[in-house]
């Protein structure tokens, strides 16, 4: 049995009282929405707060809302909701399918979005119980000083695994953060950085509370396709996740894309696809950009799984996210 240290829980009824539990406890304090990523970290002991601030019960965080310009997402939203919701089904499908891909049905209704882009970051030799970290002597991300996937290496490099952040990122997605200074929106890529020990820049009493996806000129077409590599349909972690968004003019030719590669490193990888401006999306620019992804991705061993067999599923799943997008590309 996990047994988990002990911890007080506060139940804030608005942003404002969640933030002010974050200004008085900083460090101390983890957020704590649906829980399924926090508590079984906490029971391996990978997470150690005094106090949890459950931000479950705050209304105002659950909305989904069309304002012309954005699609705008409470970050309380449960990925069970945005993964059916009519609205998120019209203006961003492919966030739709990413966000039913997450984990099993039981955990999607927990699962907030907010939650899954703050995921913590995961690793082979990171998430184990204290006695399994103990024996080969911890690493660089908890408790220990070495890392065990890149021998040397000063900087940690657990993956992220957040399905949703992978869509996003392709539709230029900004977030909403809080404290009690004001508020901000910034660009969601700002929101990681390279450093799997300690991969967003939130600040201990800052909270993520919306999410908002601009709406694309009326004169574009947009096709937006999403695949996940993983050993069975449902419940596990990706081993890769693909996001692709293409928006096409009149005669279906590339005026903007975005493709993002996640379960690399510690930020998900953005593949830039510029050249292909003013190309059409057949089979032939299909599989030149799975072949640009595949140079572009260097899976590591930091999850239970071959990394050149990650490396060579680049491409597969490259074009499956792609078919995805079109319906008709393979």
């Amino acid at each position: 049995m996990l047994r988990m240290q002990p911890f007080e829980t506060r139940f804030p009824k608005s942003v404002q009282e969640a933030l002010t539990d974050l200004a008085e406890l900083g460090p101390k304090a983890k957020i704590c929405a649906g829980g399924t990523d926090v508590i079984p970290n906490m029971k391996h002991g990978l997470h150690e707060p005094d106090v949890l601030v459950h931000i479950g019960r705050i209304a105002g965080l659950s909305d989904v809302a069309h304002t012309g310009d954005f699609l705008e997402i409470g970050a309380g939203v449960t990925l069970h909701e945005l993964a059916n919701h009519p609205l998120v089904h019209e203006h961003a499908p492919g966030l739709a399918v990413a966000a039913d891909a997450v984990a099993g049905p039981q955990l999607r209704r927990m699962g907030t979005l907010g939650g899954n882009l703050c995921l913590d970051t995961r690793c082979l030799y990171y998430n184990q119980t204290y006695f399994w970290r103990e024996a080969l002597g911890f690493c660089l991300k908890k408790d220990g000083s070495v890392c065990h996937v890149v021998q040397g290496g000063k900087k940690c490099v657990a993956a992220t695994s957040n399905d949703t952040a992978t869509m996003l990122l392709c539709l230029n997605a900004e977030v909403k953060i809080e404290n009690q200074q004001g508020a901000r929106w910034m660009p969601l890529p700002q929101l990681y950085k390279a450093d799997g020990a300690d991969n967003l820049t939130l600040l201990p009493t800052e909270m993520l509370t919306r999410v908002r996806i601009p709406k694309p000129d009326d004169a574009i077409k947009r096709k937006e396709g999403f695949a996940k590599l993983r050993h069975r349909k449902s419940i596990d972690y990706p081993m890769l996740s693909v996001g692709v968004r293409f928006d096409l003019g009149a005669d279906d030719e590339i005026i903007d894309a975005a493709l993002v590669v996640n379960a690399l490193a510690a930020k998900p990888r953005e593949i830039k696809l510029a050249p292909f401006a003013g190309r059409r999306l057949d089979l032939k620019t299909a599989q030149e950009i799975a072949e640009l992804a595949q140079k572009r991705c260097r899976p590591l061993t930091n999850i239970c799984d071959d990394p050149d067999w990650r490396k060579e599923m680049v491409s597969v799943f490259v074009k499956k996210a792609i078919g995805n997008a079109t319906g008709a590309v393979a």
